[in-house]
């Protein structure tokens, strides 16, 4: 289960949450009261889900929240009363921020957990891919960089090139990148 932390200052609020963290889906929660608090704890663990109950005892929380996004690669729900949620959530849903709107019963926050759970992990599978095809590309690059270093010193063409890289990776048993880092260090020194 995803690691949920909940910064919320008030009473009511904090046996809200606590009479959630008795359910299995919320064993993994903790609670704290402020956003300073929230702060510390995201410098030393990483969260899955960060929980804002706005206004803290020390913030807006809005602020917290925002400030969630740009630290930390947890999903963020931001709660708000009712007559706030419609101009907070124009602003902080274009920074990624769940906007639910207070009161709020435990069915719809169980269904917003879920939401923000199931989002962040597609986001995390689409920035794990970003990745890949960044590396994907570098080796492209280095590869095509290679085969004009041979291109330009060995006179090879460049079907040559690329046979000569491919042949030399298989039967050197290494990747292609291995062999035009090889190729460059070699010619381009």
């Amino acid at each position: 289960m995803d690691k949920v932390l909940i910064v919320t200052s008030t009473q009511k609020s904090r046996a809200f949450f606590a009479e959630l963290k008795r359910t299995p889906a919320f064993q993994n929660a903790l609670i704290v009261e402020s956003g300073a608090q929230a702060r510390r704890i995201l410098i030393e663990a990483d969260y899955d889900i960060v929980v804002v109950n706005a206004p803290l005892s020390d913030e807006t929380g809005i602020e917290l929240a925002l400030d969630l996004t740009r630290m930390t690669r947890a999903g963020i729900i931001l709660m708000i009363k009712a007559e706030h949620a419609e101009a907070v959530a124009a602003k902080a849903e274009d920074y990624g921020v769940f906007v639910v709107e207070k009161p709020v019963n435990r069915q719809l926050f169980s269904q917003s957990l879920r939401i923000v759970s199931a989002s962040r992990k597609r986001m995390l599978n689409l920035q794990n891919e970003n990745v890949r095809l960044q590396q994907k590309i570098q080796e492209i690059r280095m590869v095509d960089r290679a085969k004009c270093a041979l291109i330009q010193y060995l006179h090879m063409s460049e079907p040559d090139a690329h046979r000569y890289i491919e042949k030399q990776a298989m039967d050197l048993r290494i990747t292609r990148r291995e062999v035009a880092e090889e190729i460059l260090k070699t010619y381009e020194s």
